[in-house]
């Protein structure tokens, strides 16, 4: 086989493979605040922006409860995943410095505050939480713009495993091909796919940047990126459902809760 054809079947072949990596539009939802990310559960999916969490229905987005911070001891909430009955937030103190971060757990049925663990003083910001074959796993951010804490910029940025008492196990760093990508920032969103492969968003692009642990060392491994309809900051797998991924992600600019799906 000529090297002409070799490369005309490789571009052929990645023009296919990138094309088909893009998530459909199914449906969205123009709320009044929709500014940092969203849960999902079977029924419900929740609202989240820096000091206040809104529930929805997942058939019309027709809210059914809403909380507020009224202490002034939150500053920046930005993800949730939902397990049980508990919704957990990841929580941090951006754009203020020293970075600190904590978790906030709330009824997922009322939204009220239920139980909290705080990481205190962390070399990078919490922005995103799952849990995954028996582990927690956080992401801690580190920015290369004015946000940036301790002469840290976006390299530090760091994926964390803990186990059930919040004992650091492992950590590894991203690549940097992601890095570049989530610039001058860092990532807001992540979670673990039903495939075994780690899904990621950065800050605004309207992408999902697909990784994998290594086999050996200590920088995930880049797989593949998918077009998404959804715009950055923190989303969620709605974990419902069976046959397919379905995305609830978000755009800041307009408001919405954005609902999407790929293969």
């Amino acid at each position: 086989m000529n090297k002409p054809f070799i490369q005309l079947f490789l571009f052929i072949f990645i023009s296919i493979n990138v094309k088909a990596q893009q998530a459909k539009e199914i449906k969205r939802f123009q709320l009044p605040e929709v500014k940092q990310g969203v849960a999902v559960d079977a029924n419900h999916f929740y609202v989240i922006n820096n000091t206040s969490i809104t529930k929805h229905t997942k058939a019309d987005g027709k809210q059914v409860a809403a909380w507020k911070d009224t202490t002034g001891l939150l500053k920046h909430i930005n993800a949730g995943i939902v397990i049980g009955n508990k919704l957990y937030c990841s929580h941090s103190n951006y754009p203020d410095k020293p970075m600190a971060s904590s978790i906030e757990v709330f009824d997922k049925t009322t939204l009220m505050p239920i139980e909290s663990h705080s990481f205190g003083l962390f070399p990078g910001s919490l922005t995103w939480i799952d849990f995954h074959q028996g582990h927690w796993w956080a992401a801690f951010a580190n920015y290369s713009d004015k946000n940036s804490d301790g002469g840290r910029d976006n390299r530090w940025t760091t994926l964390v495993k803990f186990n059930m008492q919040w004992q650091q196990l492992q950590s590894w760093a991203f690549p940097p091909k992601i890095l570049e990508a989530f610039a001058p920032k860092s990532t807001s969103g992540g979670a673990w796919g039903k495939d075994g492969l780690l899904y990621c968003t950065g800050h605004d692009k309207p992408e999902l940047y697909v990784l994998k642990l290594p086999v050996r060392g200590s920088i995930l491994q880049y797989v593949k990126t998918i077009s998404t309809p959804s715009e950055g900051q923190s989303f969620a797998f709605d974990r419902s459902t069976k046959d397919k991924f379905v995305l609830y992600g978000i755009t800041r600019t307009d408001n919405y809760v954005v609902v999407s799906s790929f293969e």
